[in-house]
Parts: C-alpha cells; sequence; structure tokens
C-alpha cells in the first residue's frame, strides 16, 4: 500500500488469514509461522477454508472477467469486520489496490472496497498493530532480505521486514547490491518471457551471493521460489526461506513449534 498516510487499526481480538496459493501448495510452514506469530500474540486467526487465489494471474494476464470470476466467491467470505492479514505483499497488493478497480461500477463495489481497506500484509502487521517484540534464541547468521516489487511499491512495506530483523540479535543483515530490483518472477511473467526472467534472477541470486548472505528471506513466496530454486540449480550455497518461517525458527525455544499450533476457527 504505497497510501501517503497508513491508518492501522487497533490491536484486534481476531483476525481472518488468508494463505494464498503458493503458501497453501508449496510452503505452508510460513502459513503456520504467521499463525503461531499471530496467536502469539494474543490473537485469534481465523482461516475460510473455501478461500482460492486471488485472482492476480488472470488479472496482470489483462483478463479481468476472468479475474473477477475467480474473486467473486470470496468477497463474502470474510463477513465480520476483522482484519485480513495476508502473508504476501503481491496478493495483499492485489487484494489492497485493485480489487476496488475491478469492481467499480458492478453491486460488488462497497463489498470490495470494505474488503480492500482491512487487507493488510502479515509482516507489516505484525510490526505496526501487534508491536511485536520477538528475542532471538538462533545462532549467529547473516542473512540478506529480499522485498517483492508489490510489498514495496504497492504496500508500501520496504522497510518492514529490515525493521523485524533487527530485532534478532543474532542476526546481521547484510546489504545486497540490488536491494530495489526485481528477481524477475512476476508471476505469469516468468513464463511469458522466460529468458528476461531468467537474466533478472541470476542478477538478483548473485547480488544477494555478493554481499555475503549465508541466508536470504523475502515476503513472497513467488520470489523464494524463484530465487532459492535458481541458487539451487547452480549450487549456490545460500539458503531462502519465507520471512515468517524464519522468524519462528528464531523463537522456537519460546513456545510451540508450527506443527502444534492451536486456537484456530
Amino acid at each position: 500500500m504505497s497510501d501517503a498516510i497508513k491508518v492501522y487499526p487497533d490491536k484486534p481480538k481476531k483476525v481472518y488469514f488468508y494463505a494464498t496459493c503458493l503458501v497453501d501448495i508449496f510452503y505452508p510452514d510460513a502459513g503456520m509461522a504467521g499463525i503461531q506469530l499471530l496467536e502469539r500474540e494474543g490473537i485469534e486467526v481465523v482461516f475460510p477454508k473455501n478461500q482460492t487465489c486471488c485472482g492476480q494471474p488472470a488479472y496482470s494476464s489483462g483478463f479481468n472477467d476472468q479475474a473477477r470470476e475467480v474473486i467473486l466467491p470470496q468477497l463474502s467470505l470474510f463477513p465480520e469486520d476483522y482484519p485480513v492479514v495476508v502473508p504476501s505483499g503481491s496478493c495483499a497488493g492485489m487484494m489492497r489496490k485493485h480489487y476496488p478497480e475491478l469492481f467499480a461500477g458492478t453491486p460488488q463495489q462497497s463489498q470490495a472496497q470494505a474488503l480492500a481497506k482491512r487487507t493488510w500484509e502479515l509482516t507489516d502487521f505484525l510490526l505496526q498493530v501487534c508491536k511485536i517484540q520477538l528475542q532471538d534464541q538462533g545462532e549467529p547468521i547473516k542473512v540478506a532480505m529480499h522485498t517483492s516489487c508489490s510489498a514495496r511499491r504497492e504496500m508500501g512495506i520496504a522497510e518492514v521486514g529490515p525493521k523485524l530483523l533487527s530485532q534478532l540479535g543474532q542476526v546481521e543483515l547484510v546489504e545486497q547490491a540490488r536491494s530495489a530490483e526485481c528477481c524477475g518472477f512476476g508471476g505469469t511473467f516468468a513464463v511469458r518471457h522466460e529468458e528476461i526472467s531468467g537474466a533478472m534472477v541470476q542478477d538478483k541470486a548473485e547480488a544477494l551471493q555478493a554481499a555475503g548472505a549465508e541466508h536470504f528471506v523475502t515476503t513472497d513466496c513467488g520470489c523464494l521460489m524463484n530465487i532459492a530454486g535458481y541458487a539451487d540449480k547452480q549450487k549456490m550455497p545460500m539458503k531462502g526461506q519465507h520471512i515468517l518461517s524464519f522468524l519462528w525458527e528464531r523463537l522456537q525455544t519460546e513456545g510451540k513449534t508450527p506443527e502444534n499450533a492451536g486456537g484456530r476457527s
């Protein structure tokens, strides 16, 4: 959200959790870690079971009608006035910035606008609404942060990840030379423009490695899949992880592991 002034809600008793497709299919540990971090802050997490894709693949490919078809059944999944938290700057940006545009002039306009206004990227919510405090229980490590384009430019949260990581006393945050550049994923962009995408992810992975990072973290699973996949293929000694999973692992001695999380509706 690139709004000039962000108006954050008071810390709520409950939130809706919108998991995203990539978390659901490829990185469930990131979703579980996000839920555990919320529960650690005393928030009850409500998970609507019929949630599916946010509609971004169709929208970013220019198929607005198809995007609306995907989104429409989900507009009624969040009936109570709880914040909707999303472990992805990309999907959160789609919901917050583009739902009102897509449904402008339709019977669902007000419903889409209301949902957009209470949608938050999860790390931003943890930092600004929950005022989360982290006590590092891990070993010393050098970490680089990659913030997705949507998280940076649509949601305006480029500083959130580094601020959370700065609370971890054993984590040294190293700065990559291409911190503001795209990793080349871009959803369907990576499929439709394979060679360009490949060159971009090479630049990104090499910049992360050159920074001396043993580990990189990101707010978005698409970026994680792209960069970590390239690094693995090139046998780079660098591990990638969603920032939520990384944060939770650093706190593991404080409580339960994501696998035995409880208290969800």
